[in-house]
């Protein structure tokens, strides 16, 4: 293979090493506009979940605007949010919260309606209200399954700011590749998908720990299904 097409292993490592410094700077700007839009996104997909478990009219508009929204091709809906809040980072920020909060949003309100019935007819039977209910049954009950999406929303979140990247900014690793492919630079491309798969990877593990290290309720099975298999 021509290394202008696949560049081998040590070209890589060499562009890698020789332009860290850059690399680092790029990487920084990238990751903080994944960070924002994780934050962002799991606090809407919070709310958005919230909703839709507790409102039967919130739920008969909203799904199908949530479900929409996620159909659309992200390519289709950057330019316009280039377009309307600029080459900064408000833009990618906000294409980081449109892939981030669905996930998070589908996860936490399937979690609280497959809440054990017997439960939440305990709770009726010993005088709880709804707040009661949601606060002390529906909402722990959910949590497992709201772990779960943000940890796919976490896997998901630097498809957004890459993408946003690619369509406008003037900084950022989608930035760097997109000036590199256009000048042929595949050993540049290399190095700056390296340096995102690790950013991804470590702020996956940072919200898996997290997650499970507060969820403490769901390891017990977890770890008794990794030592059956």
């Amino acid at each position: 293979m021509p290394p202008y097409i696949l560049p081998g292993p040590v070209a890589v490592l060499e562009t890698l090493l020789g332009r860290w410094s850059l690399l680092l700077n790029h990487a920084g700007i990238t990751a903080s506009e994944i960070v924002l839009g994780f934050v962002l996104g799991a606090v809407f997909g919070t709310v958005s979940g919230l909703m839709l478990a507790t409102f039967a009219t919130a739920r008969r508009w909203l799904l199908p605007i949530f479900v929409v929204s996620q159909a659309l091709p992200v390519f289709a809906l950057a330019p316009l949010l280039v377009l309307w809040l600029g080459y900064g980072m408000a833009s990618k920020v906000a294409m980081a919260v449109l892939i981030i909060f669905f996930p998070v949003a589908s996860s936490f309100y399937h979690g609280m309606r497959r809440t054990d019935g017997e439960l939440l007819e305990l709770g009726r039977i010993m005088g709880s209200s709804k707040t009661s209910l949601f606060q002390y049954i529906i909402i722990p009950s959910a949590l497992p399954a709201f772990g779960s999406g943000l940890r796919v929303a976490t896997a998901v979140a630097p498809i957004g700011a890459v993408v946003g990247e690619w369509v406008g900014s003037s900084s950022g690793l989608g930035f760097y590749m997109l000036h590199a492919n256009a000048r042929m630079q595949i050993d540049r491309m290399f190095a700056a998908l390296t340096v995102l798969a690790v950013v991804s990877l470590l702020l996956y593990f940072v919200i898996d720990t997290l997650v499970s290290k507060t969820l403490y309720w769901e390891n017990p099975k977890d770890l008794t299904h990794e030592k059956i298999l």
